[in-house]
């Protein structure tokens, strides 16, 4: 495996800092070292200065380490010129003389004042920001990640964009996390530096004198020089690199230029301008201050805010004009019609009354149930619910809301906003007054009763609802009915594309050479139409890859995938450890389906007489009422050759008619029958 030369770069790098540790360098190389390092350092200031957000220095707390420890090595390879040759190159000698004035006081009292700085403000300051910052990133992912969800239910986003602000949120805690760690190094520096000087400067006297024959004082005055510039030539870039951070942690805007930004708002307030103008020249009129420095001064501020006066008023100016020649040309232009013909596979509309129930900021929680019923679906049906638009519309009863599936109305209901809806389960005797209504649902009879009723109503054994929830409730509802239509082919390749990363061999069988998307897509709208979950794909795919060489009508291929999938149907409809009740058919009526099938290209379809059906469906609706009466499932067990037919045929009478062949029940479910469908 090649390395790149950015990854070479960073090796050697790294490596340099531990070869400083144990091998002696020549004073020339040292100062080749300390000069890059000093670039190094320049360049993490000004690229800090100009990122327009933090995470375009995602590394920055990797490259506080790289740095600190690269900033030791050259400490410890001058430490030991100072102390073994007393010539540690002319960067060192040159900053303990020269930036020290040739003066041992003077350049020591620097030194102090530069560590003073680092240490008790720069990095004490950026130490605090990273922590809090760090704290309330952390803090702030929640409501981040709720913001995400709704404005991806409402459409404002699309699943790419919530991914891409999903990632940058992770980035951004896990950034900030780190560089609460992080600016410990720099700490952590500042203190070595401290100990190194002191150390470079003891250790230098005592080679001066013990083994060179300096006297104290030459001794002092030559090695504490030294000492001096090899602490300002490693503290000046660890200072460098301590604003940096500082800059990093503090970065306020996100979307403009550093400069550009903080000029703005440092001068940006033309009043602000005049009054320090005055106020310095009045300094330097009446006080013995130098006249031509302060007035000068202060007349050059006061120059400045009246250009800057004149410059915002120009602007806004500008910008008038140009907001107008916008609303003209936007008046000129024709009208897009695109827009108007996109159709929102679900749409919730509701009144102004609703609103509240919709707005976060008014304590809405809407959108975060819009967001469970998306994830209940998942998991209960198998399949992606598409985005459901949320929107208000004026012409609506203030309480009233609809349903619209592909922009066509399917359901509708009507709330009281301050009110919850009490609903009897069957055995409460005692009644409550309220206005009387019916759930939306399910169209059972209820009752809204106020707040102060709750408590009471509950303790009845009434089932009690608040409006979101009611809203909820239905939406699921309506989902469910329709979820086969809404199941796409983009939809089914979404999913086989999940199946085939772990069952490639699998799909690259079935999809294309055995069937194509949309004979897939046929096949689990047949099961979705049914409830049957199809989560299980990659059991579905095996099936249908068995079958499909053999058959490729879709209902037929529909009735295999149920019969492998008999566990999860005898799962849903017949309760283990309990005896289910059921309707079965008659062999007969069975034999006289089958003989009416017609097969052609496009399906099978039934022949037979409409007077025969009638009957049949007279018989089922007398049958069913008795598992009703029971208050059980309606269900009718039929031969597998007839299932798929007979729920053709009942379908549009009894939606809710639950019809399962005996191939599709497991052989330790217990079933009675309570009746037979005969005609």
């Amino acid at each position: 495996m090649r390395l790149s030369r950015a990854d070479l770069g960073v090796s050697l790098y790294i490596l340099a800092a531990f070869i400083m540790f144990i091998v002696p360098i020549p004073n020339t190389l040292l100062d080749v070292l300390l000069a890059f390092n000093i670039s190094v350092a320049f360049l993490v200031l000004f690229r800090c200065m100009f990122a327009k957000e933090v995470l375009e220095m995602s590394f920055y707390p990797t490259l506080l380490l790289f740095t600190t420890i690269f900033r030791i090595g050259l400490n410890v390879s001058s430490t030991r010129l100072i102390l073994t040759t007393g010539d540690p190159g002319n960067v060192v000698r040159t900053f303990g003389s020269y930036v020290g004035g040739n003066d041992l006081i003077v350049g020591a009292i620097i030194f102090i004042i530069l560590i003073i700085i680092q240490f008790a403000v720069i990095n004490k300051g950026s130490e605090r920001v990273a922590e809090v910052t760090a704290r309330f990133t952390l803090d702030a992912m929640p409501g981040k990640q709720m913001a995400i969800d709704a404005d991806l239910n409402t459409g404002a986003i699309t699943d790419q964009e919530a991914k891409a602000r999903r990632e940058k949120i992770q980035q951004e805690s896990s950034f900030f996390g780190s560089m609460d760690g992080a600016v410990k190094y720099v700490k952590g520096d500042s203190i070595a530096g401290i100990i190194i000087t002191v150390i470079n400067l003891v250790g230098g006297i005592a080679m001066g004198v013990l083994r060179q024959g300096m006297s104290a004082g030459d001794a002092l005055s030559t090695y504490a020089i030294l000492t001096i510039g090899d602490g300002l030539v490693s503290q000046i870039p660890s200072l460098l690199i301590s604003l940096s951070t500082g800059i990093l942690v503090t970065k306020g805007s996100k979307d403009a230029d550093f400069g550009s930004v903080l000029v703005g708002q440092l001068f940006g307030a033309p009043r602000a301008l005049y009054l320090v103008g005055f106020a310095i020249t009045a300094l330097g009129v009446f006080t013995p201050l130098n006249p031509i420095i302060f007035v000068g001064m202060g007349v050059a501020f006061i120059l400045t805010a009246r250009n800057m006066q004149s410059t915002l008023e120009t602007a806004n100016i500008e910008q008038e004009v140009s907001e107008e020649e916008v609303q003209a040309e936007q008046v000129r232009q024709p009208e897009n019609v695109n827009s108007l013909l996109q159709v929102d596979p679900i749409e919730l509309e509701f009144g102004y009354g609703i609103i509240p129930l919709a707005d976060v900021n008014q304590g809405g929680d809407l959108l975060d149930r819009v967001v469970m019923i998306r994830r209940q679906i998942a998991l209960e049906l198998g399949t992606v619910v598409p985005i459901i638009r949320l929107r208000d519309n004026i012409q609506l009863n203030p309480n009233q809301y609809i349903i619209k599936i592909k922009g066509i109305q399917i359901s509708e209901g009507e709330i009281l906003f301050d009110h919850y809806m009490a609903m009897n389960p069957g055995y409460v005797e005692e009644e409550i007054t309220g206005i009387p209504t019916f759930e939306p649902s399910f169209h059972l009879p209820a009752i809204w009763i106020t707040e102060s009723q709750r408590e009471r109503a509950e303790s009845l054994g009434y089932t009690v609802v608040d409006p979101p929830s009611i809203i909820a409730t239905h939406l699921t509802e309506v989902i469910r009915e329709h979820i086969a239509e809404l199941l796409t082919r983009q939809d089914v390749q979404n999913l086989i594309s999940n199946v085939k990363e772990n069952n490639a061999t699998l799909v690259d069988e079935l999809v294309p050479k055995l069937l194509g998307v949309g004979e897939i897509q046929k096949v689990l709208q047949n099961l979705l139409r049914e409830g049957i979950s199809i989560r299980d794909l990659a059991s579905i795919m095996e099936t249908l890859a068995d079958y499909a060489p053999t058959t490729r009508d879709t209902d037929i291929l529909t009735e295999y995938v149920r019969q492998s999938l008999k566990r999860a149907i005898s799962n849903k409809y017949f309760p283990a450890n309990e005896t289910t009740s059921v309707v079965t058919l008659d062999p007969k009526i069975e034999k006289e389906i089958m003989g009416s099938v017609k097969q052609t290209e496009q399906g099978a379809y039934l022949t037979l007489d409409p007077a025969r059906i009638k009957a049949i469906i007279t018989s089922v609706g007398t049958e069913i009422k008795k598992l009703e009466d029971q208050g059980k499932n309606p269900i009718i067990i039929t031969s597998p050759i007839v299932r798929v037919y007979f729920k053709k045929m009942t379908e549009d009478y009894y939606r809710d008619l639950i019809v399962v062949s005996y191939n599709e029940v497991e052989s330790n479910v217990e079933l009675q029958s309570v009746g037979m469908v005969t005609a």
